[in-house]
């Protein structure tokens, strides 16, 4: 969605990478392979909601040029032996995506970027532990720290979610559903924390 509405997949890499992350999404894309993205996208095309941004439409592209990443030496990036360099072609894809939506793009600070990618990772971690998935908010944390690569210095994504306060996710999260009410919906859990003023630490707590 940052990139349809503006942002360039080098500068969402950058900004992430600047946060702590060792790639940004868009090279890890590009090496674990945007065949596996595209493959699992299509399979789940006939049961998307009608309600739903697609925000797959630049990375169908690429994967459909067959430009899948390293392995085919080009992606997001286009790799020449160990170095990673522009692609030449990605602007105009995604010019052409953005006309396709209507979208007029828009500028993002890294601040914006990193809030926004942040603010929707912690929502998902959050339901993980509403919907019982994982018994406490650091076991969230130590799958994201030793298998995803998070900034350990970060903590986890709840961990670092208690940095920011569970008041002003709930209040990034309501000004960005007036963009796109469908994705960016509060958790209940999340809600509940910003009432009572507890804390994802807490819940790790007597468990």
């Amino acid at each position: 969605y940052l990139v349809l509405d503006g942002a360039h997949p080098d500068q969402v890499d950058k900004a992430l990478e600047g946060f702590g992350f060792a790639m940004g999404p868009h090279r890890v894309g590009d090496l674990a392979g945007l065949d596996i993205g595209y493959m699992t996208r299509k399979r789940r095309e006939a049961t998307r909601p009608a309600e739903e941004r697609y925000s797959g439409a630049i990375a169908d592209r690429l994967s459909e040029n067959e430009w899948n990443g390293r392995k085919t030496a080009k992606g997001y990036f286009v790799y020449e032996g160990r170095e990673t360099l522009e692609n030449p072609d990605l602007n105009a894809i995604i010019d052409e995506e953005r006309a396709k939506a209507g979208i007029t793009p828009r500028d993002f600070s890294d601040e914006e970027i990193v809030d926004r990618y942040m603010t929707a990772m912690i929502s998902e971690a959050a339901r993980v532990v509403e919907d019982g998935i994982a018994l406490r908010p650091m076991d969230v944390d130590v799958v994201f720290l030793m298998g995803y690569g998070f900034p350990s210095y970060r903590g986890g994504p709840l961990h670092y979610a208690d940095t920011i306060g569970a008041a002003e996710l709930v209040k990034r999260i309501e000004a960005y559903a007036q963009e796109d009410a469908h994705y960016w919906q509060v958790p209940a859990l999340l809600r509940k924390m910003a009432e009572d003023g507890s804390s994802f630490a807490d819940l790790n707590k007597g468990k």
